[in-house]
């Protein structure tokens, strides 16, 4: 039954090695494998805040709906300041409501806060924080 699957996020990339340096110099994301030979640019596994995410070369660009993958942080004014030191950049945040909060990147709204950044390959990601502790 699919509700007992292990759940792996798969991102399309273009370079390998540009995707892994970002991933875990930048994220912190620790490498569990990569393939070898004629596949070590097409196929590799990380490991990110618990989660298991394999970094692939598609042989070409699918079309499909925007999807993107948040990391859920308990603190992401830091979250945000110790990516920036590694190089990440960050989108401009929007204002989505007449109540939302703008900090730098974050947009905070009453239910939580957002900042989202693209990785080497232009996959979207999203810094996101619960409500408590703002």
């Amino acid at each position: 039954m699919a509700a007992k699957a292990d759940l792996v996020t798969l991102m399309p990339i273009s370079n390998m090695n540009r995707a892994l340096k970002f991933y875990t110099k930048g994220l912190g994301a620790k490498l569990l494998y990569r393939a070898r030979g004629a596949m070590k640019d097409d196929w590799a596994s990380i490991k990110l805040g618990g989660q298991e995410i394999w970094l692939i070369t598609p042989s070409k660009r699918e079309k499909r709906s925007l999807a993107y993958t948040a990391l859920v942080v308990k603190n992401i004014k830091s979250a945000v300041k110790g990516l920036k030191a590694g190089g990440v950049k960050f989108q401009k945040a929007e204002k989505w409501s007449e109540t939302t909060r703008v900090d730098g990147p974050i947009a905070f709204e009453e239910w939580g806060g957002s900042a989202f950044f693209k990785d080497t390959e232009g996959n979207l990601l999203m810094l996101w924080q619960n409500t408590p502790g703002m």
